[in-house]
């Protein structure tokens, strides 16, 4: 019997964001899109969201007033606490390396 997968409920789209392009850039993304299957929108807005939590992902530099750098310094300065579930799970093989 065959089994069918249901595609994930997304969030409808309910905002505009408008932009501008040179003609170039809509033609280069037209094929990009055409190459994965998808439209110009959505290919645009996955690879601005993959941007976006990559930018973010990369930051480095991280403000604190005086209260949060106590409290992230105290943090920092506590012995660590044995964790056994995680300590498991570093035990385990690699899921990579699980299959026969």
């Amino acid at each position: 019997m065959a089994t069918t997968t249901r595609p994930r409920k997304t969030p409808p789209r309910n905002r505009r964001l408008q932009l501008r392009a040179t003609a170039s850039e809509e033609e280069l993304i037209k094929v990009a899109a055409g190459h994965q299957g998808v439209n110009m929108t959505d290919f645009i807005i996955r690879s601005a969201c993959e941007k976006a939590e990559q930018t973010l992902s990369e930051q480095t530099r991280f403000v604190l007033d005086d209260k949060h750098w106590k409290l992230f310094m105290e943090a920092l300065d506590r012995p660590p606490q044995d964790k056994p579930r995680l300590r498991r799970l570093f035990s385990e093989k690699h899921v990579a390396k699980r299959r026969p």
